[in-house]
């Protein structure tokens, strides 16, 4: 499966018959909240509808604008070719199309790209465009419409079930296997063969299991993948999605708590929009839920064989953090690596794309490693070496979303600092597993 909702789509969706005309001040106690969490969907949808039309108005502007300076730069070139010299020596007064059209194409060539004539480079630039348009326009067909379903016709699982387990099929790669083969290949692409990039851990498996479509995972999809992995031998669990909204949030707890029964470790993206997942939803997350639709509370029991994961910038001294990347000093573990990141794309290419779902596997690579080297530690144990050997960052940083805001670092998450493989190494070269290791042929 492609294109799917999101999932305040289908929370919105599903509420819609019950409290589209409610009157707020006649709602029962029992049902105050649901009918909370339908308002914060509706309004999410809405306001995404809104935003996403709003960009294709925006690009149709563009487009006219364009194409008419493109014309204007036909008429005053002539007969000339479109070469940078006589882009140079023509003359535009006060004419502001022609003025745009010489910018544009001066800046196309200058960017190391070729034409021959204007009408090659309007393709490439209605092309381009068309790409940002398909990326809106999908968010008004799919994404953010309540009437789209494509359960029914390629799942065909009965959604209304969400104990179901056996459904599906063993086709991994789907429409689009580009995000899963990149988060792949920084967990365990092939080290030290001078082939595009080394991947974290020197002796891994992997086993992909396709949980997300281009849209919001379901929860009853993330609860079955997580215990697909567990009962066919995942000891590393790397989960790169995440959404604003958990309608079956008991269903991955159980499946969490079903991943510790088995010491499965989890590790999973914090998100990439910019928030304090300490006081802003952000599901799956490994806070056991009290009752549905309620995540947040004072005492609270957590997943003890999960990680939480933000991404790290490549700059340093105050832009540290990421600026997309989620964070909380009690919600997000540490920070790892996660932007312009370079690894495997399908067929046999390689390319950088950034995110905490790039992040996320650099710190199950380093799980994946120590749980090879040292078989006998549990997934506890080998979280607790991973997050109590971080390098700690102590300056003051952007907070992620802002440009003027600064805390320390340290503030961003439990351990405030980056995951580091050697010093994780060391510390768990000290630690007395807990499991029993079979030998062979015993």
């Amino acid at each position: 499966m492609n294109e799917d909702t999101y999932e305040a789509t289908r929370v919105y969706g599903a509420l819609k018959y019950k409290y589209e005309n409610a009157d707020p001040s006649k709602i029962s106690k029992k049902l105050k909240d649901e009918y909370q969490t339908f308002i914060k969907a509706k309004e999410t949808v809405e306001a995404e509808r809104a935003k996403a039309q709003n960009k294709l108005d925006n690009l149709d502007n563009i487009e006219k604008r364009v194409l008419n300076a493109f014309q204007a730069l036909s008429m005053a070139l002539g007969d000339k070719a479109l070469t940078i010299s006589n882009l140079d020596s023509l003359d535009t007064g006060d004419n502001q199309e022609l003025t745009l059209g010489k910018t544009l194409a001066l800046s196309y060539f200058n960017s190391g790209e070729e034409a021959d004539n204007l009408d090659e480079l309007s393709d490439r630039f209605k092309n381009d465009l068309n790409e940002d348009r398909k990326r809106y326009q999908n968010q008004l067909d799919y994404a953010y419409n309540v009437d789209f379903d494509p359960r029914k016709t390629i799942v065909m699982d009965n959604y209304n079930d969400p104990t179901e387990r056996y459904y599906g099929n063993n086709d991994v790669k789907g429409p689009d296997p580009l995000h899963g083969t990149h988060v792949a290949g920084i967990v365990g692409a092939v080290r030290d063969n001078g082939i595009g990039m080394d991947g974290i851990a020197q002796n891994v498996q992997l086993m992909s299991v396709r949980t997300v479509p281009d849209g919001d995972e379901r929860d009853k999809d993330v609860a079955n993948a997580i215990r697909y992995a567990v009962d066919n031998g995942a000891s590393v669990i790397n989960m790169s999605f995440g959404k604003g909204f958990g309608t079956n949030k008991d269903l991955v707890d159980k499946a969490v708590q079903y991943a510790a029964s088995k010491d499965v470790l989890l590790v999973h993206a914090a998100g990439n929009s910019a928030q304090n997942n300490d006081v802003t939803d952000n599901f799956p997350n490994s806070v056991y839920a009290k009752k549905k639709n309620c995540i947040f509370f004072k005492k609270t029991k957590v997943a003890k064989n999960w990680i939480e994961v933000g991404a790290l910038s490549y700059n340093t001294e105050d832009r540290a953090a990421a600026p997309f990347s989620n964070y909380g000093k009690q919600r997000v573990d540490l920070f790892a690596p996660g932007m312009a990141i370079f690894s495997t794309m399908p067929e046999n290419d390689y390319a950088q794309l950034q995110g905490t779902s790039m992040a996320s596997p650099v710190v199950a690579g380093v799980a994946a490693t120590i749980r090879s080297v040292y078989p006998a530690l549990t997934a506890e144990q080998v979280k607790e070496a991973i997050l109590k050997s971080v390098t700690p960052l102590t300056q003051e940083v952007l907070v992620p979303g802002s440009k003027t805001d600064k805390v320390k670092f340290s503030e961003l998450s439990v351990t405030g600092g980056t995951v580091n493989l050697y010093n994780a190494l060391k510390y768990a070269s000290t630690m007395k597993g807990k499991k029993k290791i079979k030998k062979k042929g015993a």
